[in-house]
């Protein structure tokens, strides 16, 4: 599998580009501010062809170049239905800070072709299989996409901004919630294999393993009763 990254203008935010090989189709996952010159130098250089971009949630650090990517390309965009009303007004999902920071100078247009996300269902795309599990908490509409390893290797999620390298999603914008990333954290984050490697949404890459033996939010403290905040990362 090729995975190629880009870190967007704004906020870091991880763009990833996603393929089975170069020369052949390719997902699009989560571009930000800013990644369209360079997006398009990533594809030319791979020789490769977008089929799809997929959204991780709806906050604008992910979805600022969403319209104009798929727009030249005529492709879908894919996002999780309680997140979707924010392709057509970001705003929703800022803090009234951000909103101020944004508001009057942001010109957004929502994509034409926006397909539904739904927790458990595959989706094939550029000859790969994401598994989509919905993971609130971030957002009500927030997801990681997982793909199969082969052999000794056991798969790579996408976890957006559910979980970091030593970190986990800030839960105090607008549909965030602590309760819920408590849970999706033990029900569907730590359940996957060790050797899972991740790709957030932020920051570098790591594994399940690692973030189980040493991210202080993977703890029984903090998954149970304990009242350490999550940080603020991306939006």
């Amino acid at each position: 599998m090729l995975v190629a990254s880009l870190i967007a203008d704004a906020f870091a935010t991880n763009c990833y580009v996603v393929a089975p090989a170069a020369g052949e189709e390719c997902v699009i996952v989560d571009p930000g501010i800013g990644v369209d010159a360079r997006l398009d130098e990533v594809l030319a250089r791979h020789r490769l062809k977008p089929v799809a971009v997929l959204l991780t949630h709806g906050h604008l650090d992910h979805t600022f170049s969403v319209t104009p990517v798929c727009g030249a390309r005529g492709i879908t965009a894919y996002i999780h239905p309680e997140d979707a009303a924010m392709l057509a007004d970001p705003m929703k999902g800022l803090s009234s800070d951000l909103r101020a920071l944004f508001g009057g100078r942001l010109t957004w247009t929502e994509p034409e072709d926006v397909a539904p996300l739904a927790d458990g269902t595959p989706v094939r795309l550029a000859g790969m299989d994401f598994t989509v599990s919905h993971t609130p908490g971030h957002t009500r509409g927030s997801v990681v996409f997982g793909l199969p390893g082969e052999g000794e290797d056991t798969g790579t999620l996408l976890s957006g901004d559910v979980l970091f390298a030593g970190s986990i999603g800030r839960t105090d914008l607008p549909g965030g919630s602590m309760d819920a990333m408590r849970a999706t954290l033990r029900g569907k984050i730590l359940t996957l294999d060790d050797g899972v490697r991740v790709l957030p949404g932020h920051g570098q890459a790591t594994t399940i393993g690692r973030e189980r033996r040493t991210n202080p939010f993977l703890t029984e403290e903090f998954l149970g009763t304990g009242h350490m905040s999550a940080p603020g990362r991306g939006l």
